[in-house]
């Protein structure tokens, strides 16, 4: 399948189609998908991050209301 005829159809079955792709790919094992370099590089540097105080977590509940106000904002 060409990347013109995933254009051409419509945004359902698009959305079909990537859900196939992502239920296939979820169900390979972890060990037969590598995952690129700067993937660890990025958790690292949040790593460090977190452990030097510099960021924090917070709540799924608080995340949430964070996107809710951003959205609203627009």
């Amino acid at each position: 399948m060409a990347s013109a005829d995933i254009v051409a159809m419509p945004v359902a079955e698009r959305l079909k189609l990537m859900e196939a792709l992502w239920d296939s790919l979820c169900a390979q094992s972890a060990s037969e998908i590598e995952s690129p370099p700067w993937h660890g590089e990025v958790l690292a540097e949040r790593t460090r991050r977190l452990d030097s105080g510099e960021d924090g977590v917070s709540s799924w509940k608080e995340a949430k209301e964070r996107i809710r106000v951003r959205v609203k904002a627009g």
